[in-house]
Protein backbone atom coordinates (compact mmCIF):
# COMPACT_ATOMS: atom_id res chain seq x y z
CA UNK A 1 0.00 0.00 0.00
CA UNK A 2 1.31 3.44 -0.97
CA UNK A 3 0.89 6.09 1.72
CA UNK A 4 0.67 9.66 0.39
CA UNK A 5 2.18 11.60 3.28
CA UNK A 6 1.63 14.92 1.48
CA UNK A 7 -2.15 14.62 1.74
CA UNK A 8 -2.65 12.27 4.67
CA UNK A 9 -4.12 14.00 7.72
CA UNK A 10 -3.37 12.79 11.23
CA UNK A 11 -7.05 11.94 11.72
CA UNK A 12 -7.09 9.84 8.54
CA UNK A 13 -3.81 8.19 9.54
CA UNK A 14 -5.35 7.19 12.87
CA UNK A 15 -8.37 5.76 11.07
CA UNK A 16 -6.06 3.71 8.81
CA UNK A 17 -4.37 2.23 11.87
CA UNK A 18 -7.72 1.41 13.51
CA UNK A 19 -9.00 -0.34 10.37
CA UNK A 20 -5.76 -2.27 9.95
CA UNK A 21 -5.10 -0.74 6.53
CA UNK A 22 -1.56 0.10 7.61
CA UNK A 23 0.60 -0.71 10.61
CA UNK A 24 2.31 1.85 12.81
CA UNK A 25 5.65 0.62 11.44
CA UNK A 26 4.49 1.16 7.84
CA UNK A 27 3.23 4.64 8.68
CA UNK A 28 6.47 5.55 10.42
CA UNK A 29 8.47 4.17 7.48
CA UNK A 30 6.45 6.26 5.00
CA UNK A 31 7.27 9.48 6.87
CA UNK A 32 10.92 8.50 7.27
CA UNK A 33 11.06 7.94 3.49
CA UNK A 34 9.54 11.40 2.94
CA UNK A 35 12.14 12.90 5.30
CA UNK A 36 14.97 11.13 3.47
CA UNK A 37 13.64 12.43 0.14
CA UNK A 38 12.83 16.06 0.99
CA UNK A 39 14.69 17.11 4.10
CA UNK A 40 18.17 17.33 2.55
CA UNK A 41 16.78 20.33 0.64
CA UNK A 42 14.49 21.79 3.34
CA UNK A 43 16.41 21.09 6.58
CA UNK A 44 13.24 20.98 8.70
CA UNK A 45 14.74 18.38 11.05
CA UNK A 46 17.81 18.69 13.26
CA UNK A 47 17.70 14.97 14.04
CA UNK A 48 15.42 12.01 13.43
CA UNK A 49 14.48 9.30 15.93
CA UNK A 50 13.67 5.60 15.53
CA UNK A 51 10.77 5.28 17.96
CA UNK A 52 9.21 1.84 17.49
CA UNK A 53 7.69 1.49 20.96
CA UNK A 54 4.35 3.17 20.22
CA UNK A 55 1.59 2.24 17.78
CA UNK A 56 -0.06 5.59 17.02
CA UNK A 57 0.28 8.42 14.52
CA UNK A 58 3.88 9.74 14.47
CA UNK A 59 4.74 13.28 15.51
CA UNK A 60 7.61 15.79 15.33
CA UNK A 61 8.71 18.06 18.18
CA UNK A 62 10.31 21.49 18.02
CA UNK A 63 13.80 21.13 19.44
CA UNK A 64 13.09 23.01 22.66
CA UNK A 65 10.85 20.22 23.98
CA UNK A 66 12.87 18.04 26.36
CA UNK A 67 12.97 14.41 25.23
CA UNK A 68 14.63 11.87 27.50
CA UNK A 69 17.85 10.54 26.00
CA UNK A 70 17.37 12.51 22.75
CA UNK A 71 19.54 15.57 22.11
CA UNK A 72 17.63 18.81 22.77
CA UNK A 73 19.46 21.96 21.72
CA UNK A 74 16.88 24.73 21.10
CA UNK A 75 18.95 25.11 17.88
CA UNK A 76 21.81 26.62 19.90
CA UNK A 77 25.42 25.54 19.89
CA UNK A 78 25.54 26.25 23.61
CA UNK A 79 23.29 23.20 24.15
CA UNK A 80 24.99 20.95 21.60
CA UNK A 81 25.18 17.41 22.95
CA UNK A 82 22.70 18.02 25.78
CA UNK A 83 20.47 14.97 26.34
CA UNK A 84 17.75 15.52 28.96
CA UNK A 85 17.24 12.88 31.63
CA UNK A 86 13.48 13.53 31.63
CA UNK A 87 10.60 14.22 29.24
CA UNK A 88 8.67 17.48 29.00
CA UNK A 89 5.04 17.04 30.09
CA UNK A 90 3.80 17.47 26.50
CA UNK A 91 6.23 14.75 25.39
CA UNK A 92 4.94 12.46 28.14
CA UNK A 93 1.33 13.08 27.12
CA UNK A 94 2.14 12.32 23.47
CA UNK A 95 3.84 9.10 24.58
CA UNK A 96 0.81 8.15 26.68
CA UNK A 97 -1.37 8.74 23.60
CA UNK A 98 0.83 6.32 21.65
CA UNK A 99 2.40 8.90 19.32
CA UNK A 100 5.87 7.79 18.12
CA UNK A 101 8.47 10.53 17.75
CA UNK A 102 9.79 11.14 14.22
CA UNK A 103 12.41 13.67 15.28
CA UNK A 104 13.28 17.14 16.54
CA UNK A 105 12.68 20.09 14.23
CA UNK A 106 14.78 23.15 13.48
CA UNK A 107 13.96 26.56 14.92
CA UNK A 108 15.36 30.01 15.54
CA UNK A 109 17.89 29.76 18.36
CA UNK A 110 16.05 29.74 21.71
CA UNK A 111 12.88 30.59 19.70
CA UNK A 112 14.21 34.09 18.98
CA UNK A 113 13.30 34.98 15.42
CA UNK A 114 10.69 34.99 12.68
CA UNK A 115 12.39 33.12 9.84
CA UNK A 116 14.28 30.10 11.29
CA UNK A 117 17.44 31.71 9.90
CA UNK A 118 18.76 32.27 13.43
CA UNK A 119 19.30 28.54 14.00
CA UNK A 120 22.80 27.65 15.11
CA UNK A 121 22.67 24.72 12.67
CA UNK A 122 21.55 26.42 9.45
CA UNK A 123 18.23 27.74 8.12
CA UNK A 124 15.10 25.81 7.16
CA UNK A 125 13.60 26.42 3.71
CA UNK A 126 9.95 26.88 2.78
CA UNK A 127 8.43 23.81 1.03
CA UNK A 128 6.44 26.12 -1.30
CA UNK A 129 9.64 27.80 -2.50
CA UNK A 130 13.03 26.73 -1.10
CA UNK A 131 14.43 30.20 -1.77
CA UNK A 132 11.98 31.61 0.80
CA UNK A 133 11.86 31.40 4.60
CA UNK A 134 9.31 29.18 6.38
CA UNK A 135 8.72 31.79 9.09
CA UNK A 136 9.72 31.28 12.69
CA UNK A 137 10.60 30.45 15.21
CA UNK A 138 8.74 27.13 14.68
CA UNK A 139 9.69 27.02 10.99
CA UNK A 140 11.03 23.47 11.19
CA UNK A 141 7.73 22.13 12.52
CA UNK A 142 5.58 24.00 9.99
CA UNK A 143 7.85 23.06 7.08
CA UNK A 144 7.83 19.39 8.13
CA UNK A 145 4.01 19.26 8.16
CA UNK A 146 3.65 21.24 4.91
CA UNK A 147 6.12 18.97 3.11
CA UNK A 148 4.48 15.73 4.27
CA UNK A 149 7.43 14.87 6.53
CA UNK A 150 5.17 14.69 9.60
CA UNK A 151 1.37 14.40 9.91
CA UNK A 152 1.47 16.85 12.81
CA UNK A 153 4.00 18.53 15.05
CA UNK A 154 4.40 20.61 18.19
CA UNK A 155 5.81 24.13 18.10
CA UNK A 156 6.07 26.95 20.59
CA UNK A 157 4.67 30.46 20.42
CA UNK A 158 5.95 33.47 22.38
CA UNK A 159 4.96 36.39 20.14
CA UNK A 160 3.66 34.55 17.07
CA UNK A 161 6.11 31.69 16.57
CA UNK A 162 3.44 29.12 15.70
CA UNK A 163 0.90 31.32 13.93
CA UNK A 164 3.32 33.22 11.67
CA UNK A 165 5.27 30.23 10.26
CA UNK A 166 2.00 28.32 9.89
CA UNK A 167 0.75 31.19 7.72
CA UNK A 168 3.92 31.23 5.60
CA UNK A 169 3.89 27.44 5.11
CA UNK A 170 0.14 27.06 4.48
CA UNK A 171 -0.72 24.90 7.51
CA UNK A 172 -2.92 25.22 10.60
CA UNK A 173 -1.29 26.42 13.82
CA UNK A 174 -2.72 27.09 17.28
CA UNK A 175 -1.29 29.25 20.02
CA UNK A 176 -3.39 28.09 23.02
CA UNK A 177 -4.62 30.22 25.90
CA UNK A 178 -1.69 30.86 28.24
CA UNK A 179 -1.79 28.23 31.00
CA UNK A 180 -3.73 25.53 29.17
CA UNK A 181 -0.61 23.61 28.08
CA UNK A 182 2.27 22.75 30.41
CA UNK A 183 5.65 24.43 29.95
CA UNK A 184 7.43 21.88 32.16
CA UNK A 185 10.48 20.62 30.29
CA UNK A 186 10.41 23.39 27.69
CA UNK A 187 13.65 25.30 27.13
CA UNK A 188 12.50 28.72 28.32
CA UNK A 189 12.61 31.98 26.38
CA UNK A 190 10.07 34.31 28.03
CA UNK A 191 8.18 32.42 30.71
CA UNK A 192 5.12 34.69 30.92
CA UNK A 193 4.56 34.36 27.17
CA UNK A 194 5.79 30.92 26.02
CA UNK A 195 3.15 28.37 24.99
CA UNK A 196 3.36 24.98 23.26
CA UNK A 197 0.80 24.35 20.52
CA UNK A 198 -0.11 22.09 17.57
CA UNK A 199 0.89 22.43 13.92
CA UNK A 200 -1.33 20.38 11.60
CA UNK A 201 -2.81 20.05 8.13
CA UNK A 202 -6.43 20.57 9.22
CA UNK A 203 -8.36 22.26 12.01
CA UNK A 204 -9.76 18.92 13.20
CA UNK A 205 -6.22 17.55 13.52
CA UNK A 206 -5.36 20.67 15.49
CA UNK A 207 -8.21 20.04 17.92
CA UNK A 208 -7.18 16.39 18.30
CA UNK A 209 -3.59 17.26 19.19
CA UNK A 210 -4.62 20.10 21.48
CA UNK A 211 -6.91 17.67 23.31
CA UNK A 212 -3.90 15.39 23.83
CA UNK A 213 -1.53 17.98 25.32
CA UNK A 214 -3.85 20.40 27.18
CA UNK A 215 -4.77 20.39 30.84
CA UNK A 216 -3.37 21.08 34.29
CA UNK A 217 0.08 19.83 35.20
CA UNK A 218 1.30 19.69 38.84
CA UNK A 219 4.82 20.39 37.51
CA UNK A 220 3.74 23.79 36.10
CA UNK A 221 1.97 26.06 38.58
CA UNK A 222 0.73 28.36 35.79
CA UNK A 223 -1.47 25.64 34.25
CA UNK A 224 -5.21 25.27 34.75
CA UNK A 225 -7.88 22.69 34.05
CA UNK A 226 -9.81 23.38 30.86
CA UNK A 227 -13.25 24.82 31.69
CA UNK A 228 -14.81 22.61 29.00
CA UNK A 229 -13.66 19.56 27.01
CA UNK A 230 -11.97 20.09 23.63
CA UNK A 231 -14.55 19.50 20.90
CA UNK A 232 -13.85 18.33 17.36
CA UNK A 233 -15.50 20.86 15.01
CA UNK A 234 -18.39 19.51 12.94
CA UNK A 235 -20.65 22.47 12.14
CA UNK A 236 -20.29 23.89 8.63
CA UNK A 237 -22.08 27.18 9.31
CA UNK A 238 -21.40 30.05 11.70
CA UNK A 239 -24.90 31.27 12.49
CA UNK A 240 -25.09 33.15 15.75
CA UNK A 241 -21.39 33.99 15.93
CA UNK A 242 -20.13 37.58 15.97
CA UNK A 243 -16.72 38.24 14.43
CA UNK A 244 -14.86 41.54 14.89
CA UNK A 245 -12.47 43.02 12.34
CA UNK A 246 -9.97 45.25 14.19
CA UNK A 247 -9.19 48.16 11.91
CA UNK A 248 -5.60 48.56 13.09
CA UNK A 249 -4.74 44.88 12.49
CA UNK A 250 -6.35 44.80 9.05
CA UNK A 251 -5.08 48.15 7.78
CA UNK A 252 -1.59 48.10 9.29
CA UNK A 253 1.25 49.57 7.29
CA UNK A 254 3.16 46.89 5.39
CA UNK A 255 0.30 44.50 4.63
CA UNK A 256 0.85 43.33 1.07
CA UNK A 257 -2.05 43.83 -1.40
CA UNK A 258 -2.21 40.09 -2.15
CA UNK A 259 -2.43 39.26 1.55
CA UNK A 260 -5.16 41.86 2.07
CA UNK A 261 -7.17 40.54 -0.89
CA UNK A 262 -7.07 36.93 0.37
CA UNK A 263 -8.01 37.95 3.92
CA UNK A 264 -10.88 40.18 2.79
CA UNK A 265 -12.22 37.33 0.63
CA UNK A 266 -12.06 35.05 3.68
CA UNK A 267 -13.92 37.62 5.80
CA UNK A 268 -16.62 37.73 3.11
CA UNK A 269 -16.82 33.92 3.40
CA UNK A 270 -17.45 34.27 7.13
CA UNK A 271 -20.50 36.39 6.35
CA UNK A 272 -21.70 33.87 3.75
CA UNK A 273 -21.40 31.16 6.42
CA UNK A 274 -23.77 33.12 8.67
CA UNK A 275 -21.43 35.00 10.97
CA UNK A 276 -22.20 38.58 11.91
CA UNK A 277 -19.12 40.63 10.99
CA UNK A 278 -18.39 44.13 12.32
CA UNK A 279 -15.48 46.57 12.47
CA UNK A 280 -13.79 47.33 15.79
CA UNK A 281 -10.59 48.88 17.17
CA UNK A 282 -7.44 47.73 18.98
CA UNK A 283 -5.59 51.03 18.68
CA UNK A 284 -3.64 50.85 21.96
CA UNK A 285 -2.73 47.19 21.54
CA UNK A 286 -1.33 47.65 18.05
CA UNK A 287 0.52 50.88 18.90
CA UNK A 288 2.13 49.62 22.09
CA UNK A 289 2.11 45.83 21.66
CA UNK A 290 5.45 45.52 19.91
CA UNK A 291 7.51 47.90 22.11
CA UNK A 292 5.93 46.31 25.17
CA UNK A 293 6.84 42.82 23.92
CA UNK A 294 10.42 43.79 23.12
CA UNK A 295 10.93 44.90 26.71
CA UNK A 296 9.21 42.02 28.51
CA UNK A 297 10.44 39.12 26.35
CA UNK A 298 14.15 40.09 26.33
CA UNK A 299 14.04 40.89 30.05
CA UNK A 300 12.71 37.40 30.82
CA UNK A 301 15.16 35.89 28.32
CA UNK A 302 18.14 37.54 30.01
CA UNK A 303 17.10 35.85 33.24
CA UNK A 304 16.28 32.46 31.71
CA UNK A 305 19.47 32.26 29.64
CA UNK A 306 21.74 33.09 32.60
CA UNK A 307 21.85 29.37 33.40
CA UNK A 308 23.96 28.59 30.32
CA UNK A 309 27.37 29.03 31.84
CA UNK A 310 29.43 26.06 30.61
CA UNK A 311 29.42 24.45 34.07
CA UNK A 312 26.51 22.04 34.25
CA UNK A 313 25.59 20.99 30.71
CA UNK A 314 25.99 21.88 27.07
CA UNK A 315 28.94 23.60 25.44
CA UNK A 316 32.03 24.56 27.45
CA UNK A 317 34.87 26.65 26.02
CA UNK A 318 38.47 25.73 26.79
CA UNK A 319 40.03 28.21 29.18
CA UNK A 320 42.44 28.12 32.11
CA UNK A 321 40.45 30.47 34.33
CA UNK A 322 36.83 29.86 35.34
CA UNK A 323 35.66 33.42 34.62
CA UNK A 324 37.32 33.32 31.21
CA UNK A 325 35.66 29.94 30.55
CA UNK A 326 32.25 31.43 31.44
CA UNK A 327 32.75 34.47 29.20
CA UNK A 328 34.07 32.47 26.24
CA UNK A 329 31.36 29.82 26.59
CA UNK A 330 28.60 32.39 26.28
CA UNK A 331 30.38 34.36 23.57
CA UNK A 332 31.04 31.28 21.43
CA UNK A 333 27.86 29.36 22.29
CA UNK A 334 25.18 32.02 21.71
CA UNK A 335 24.33 33.40 18.29
CA UNK A 336 23.83 37.09 17.50
CA UNK A 337 20.09 37.25 18.21
CA UNK A 338 20.20 35.73 21.73
CA UNK A 339 23.13 38.03 22.54
CA UNK A 340 21.15 41.04 21.31
CA UNK A 341 18.11 40.15 23.42
CA UNK A 342 20.15 39.29 26.51
CA UNK A 343 21.79 42.73 26.38
CA UNK A 344 18.48 44.55 25.87
CA UNK A 345 16.81 42.54 28.62
CA UNK A 346 19.64 42.94 31.10
CA UNK A 347 19.58 46.70 30.57
CA UNK A 348 15.79 46.82 31.07
CA UNK A 349 16.15 44.96 34.39
CA UNK A 350 19.17 46.88 35.68
CA UNK A 351 19.09 49.00 38.83
CA UNK A 352 17.45 52.34 38.21
CA UNK A 353 15.78 51.25 34.97
CA UNK A 354 13.48 48.41 36.09
CA UNK A 355 10.46 50.60 36.86
CA UNK A 356 10.93 52.77 33.78
CA UNK A 357 11.17 49.85 31.37
CA UNK A 358 10.08 46.37 32.53
CA UNK A 359 7.70 47.66 35.19
CA UNK A 360 6.08 50.14 32.81
CA UNK A 361 5.79 47.48 30.08
CA UNK A 362 3.90 45.21 32.49
CA UNK A 363 1.42 48.01 33.18
CA UNK A 364 0.93 48.56 29.44
CA UNK A 365 0.41 44.82 29.06
CA UNK A 366 -2.56 45.09 31.43
CA UNK A 367 -4.01 47.86 29.23
CA UNK A 368 -3.63 45.60 26.18
CA UNK A 369 -5.43 42.76 27.97
CA UNK A 370 -8.29 45.05 29.00
CA UNK A 371 -8.69 46.41 25.47
CA UNK A 372 -9.06 42.88 24.10
CA UNK A 373 -11.44 41.86 26.89
CA UNK A 374 -13.69 44.85 26.13
CA UNK A 375 -14.07 43.71 22.52
CA UNK A 376 -15.02 40.20 23.59
CA UNK A 377 -18.04 41.61 25.37
CA UNK A 378 -19.38 42.24 21.84
CA UNK A 379 -17.60 39.68 19.65
CA UNK A 380 -16.96 35.94 19.88
CA UNK A 381 -13.73 36.20 17.86
CA UNK A 382 -11.51 38.68 16.06
CA UNK A 383 -9.99 38.24 12.60
CA UNK A 384 -6.99 39.67 10.75
CA UNK A 385 -4.08 38.63 8.56
CA UNK A 386 -1.61 36.48 10.49
CA UNK A 387 1.43 37.90 8.70
CA UNK A 388 1.62 41.21 6.80
CA UNK A 389 3.51 39.43 4.01
CA UNK A 390 3.90 36.06 2.37
CA UNK A 391 7.18 34.20 2.82
CA UNK A 392 10.12 36.48 1.99
CA UNK A 393 13.47 35.48 0.42
CA UNK A 394 16.16 33.92 2.56
CA UNK A 395 18.59 36.59 3.74
CA UNK A 396 16.26 39.49 2.92
CA UNK A 397 15.89 40.66 6.55
CA UNK A 398 18.80 39.13 8.45
CA UNK A 399 20.78 42.39 8.40
CA UNK A 400 17.82 44.44 9.69
CA UNK A 401 16.52 43.19 13.07
CA UNK A 402 13.69 45.75 13.15
CA UNK A 403 12.35 44.58 9.77
CA UNK A 404 12.44 41.00 11.11
CA UNK A 405 10.63 42.01 14.31
CA UNK A 406 7.84 43.61 12.25
CA UNK A 407 6.94 40.14 10.91
CA UNK A 408 5.09 39.63 14.21
CA UNK A 409 3.32 42.99 14.27
CA UNK A 410 -0.13 41.39 13.92
CA UNK A 411 0.39 38.40 16.22
CA UNK A 412 2.06 40.05 19.21
CA UNK A 413 -0.92 42.00 20.71
CA UNK A 414 -3.07 38.94 21.44
CA UNK A 415 0.00 37.04 22.71
CA UNK A 416 0.65 39.83 25.20
CA UNK A 417 -2.93 39.37 26.40
CA UNK A 418 -2.47 35.59 26.83
CA UNK A 419 -5.25 34.83 24.34
CA UNK A 420 -5.67 31.87 21.97
CA UNK A 421 -4.95 32.40 18.28
CA UNK A 422 -5.49 30.09 15.31
CA UNK A 423 -3.92 30.42 11.87
CA UNK A 424 -6.00 29.05 9.01
CA UNK A 425 -4.69 29.12 5.40
CA UNK A 426 -7.03 31.29 3.32
CA UNK A 427 -5.49 31.54 -0.15
CA UNK A 428 -2.40 32.31 -2.19
CA UNK A 429 -0.55 35.46 -3.19
CA UNK A 430 2.27 35.24 -5.72
CA UNK A 431 1.93 31.45 -5.45
CA UNK A 432 2.63 31.51 -1.70
CA UNK A 433 0.23 30.85 1.21
CA UNK A 434 -1.67 33.56 3.07
CA UNK A 435 -2.85 32.95 6.63
CA UNK A 436 -5.93 34.23 8.46
CA UNK A 437 -5.56 34.87 12.20
CA UNK A 438 -8.53 34.07 14.45
CA UNK A 439 -8.28 35.41 18.02
CA UNK A 440 -10.63 34.46 20.84
CA UNK A 441 -11.10 35.24 24.52
CA UNK A 442 -9.44 33.01 27.10
CA UNK A 443 -10.37 29.31 26.75
CA UNK A 444 -12.27 29.92 23.48
CA UNK A 445 -10.31 27.33 21.49
CA UNK A 446 -13.52 25.45 20.65
CA UNK A 447 -15.01 28.59 19.09
CA UNK A 448 -11.83 29.14 17.05
CA UNK A 449 -11.91 25.51 15.89
CA UNK A 450 -15.54 25.88 14.82
CA UNK A 451 -14.85 29.05 12.81
CA UNK A 452 -11.60 27.72 11.38
CA UNK A 453 -13.14 24.41 10.31
CA UNK A 454 -16.11 26.08 8.61
CA UNK A 455 -13.80 28.48 6.80
CA UNK A 456 -11.43 25.67 5.83
CA UNK A 457 -14.30 23.72 4.25
CA UNK A 458 -15.67 26.78 2.46
CA UNK A 459 -12.33 27.94 1.02
CA UNK A 460 -11.05 24.51 0.03
CA UNK A 461 -7.37 25.48 0.32
CA UNK A 462 -4.99 22.79 -0.97
CA UNK A 463 -2.23 22.49 1.67
CA UNK A 464 0.16 20.58 -0.60
CA UNK A 465 2.87 22.89 -1.99
CA UNK A 466 2.39 23.20 -5.75
CA UNK A 467 5.98 22.15 -6.51
CA UNK A 468 5.45 18.86 -4.61
CA UNK A 469 2.09 17.87 -6.15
Amino acid sequence: MTIDTLRLTAEAAGAMLERGEASAAELHAAYRAAIDERDPELHAYLRTVDDAERDGVPIAFKDLISTRGVETTAASKILAGYKPVFDATVATRCKEAGLPLLGKTNMDEFAMGSSTENSGFGPTRNPWNPERVPGGSSGGSTAAVAAGMAPWALGSDTGGSIKQPAALCGVVGLRPTYGTVSRYGIVAFASSLDQIGPVTKTVRDCALLYRTIAGRDPCDSTTVELPQPVELPEVADLKGLRVGVPKELNEAEGIEPGVDAAVQAAIAKLEELGAEVGECSLSLSVEYGMPCYYLIAPAEASSNLARYDGVRYGYRADAAERLEMYERTRNEGFGDEPKRRIMVGTYALSAGYYDAYYGQAQKVRTVIKREHDALFETFDALVSPTSPTVAFPLGARTADPLAMYLCDLLTIPSCMAGLPGLNVPCGLSEGLPVGLQLIGPQFAENTLFRIGHALEQAIGFDPVPERLR
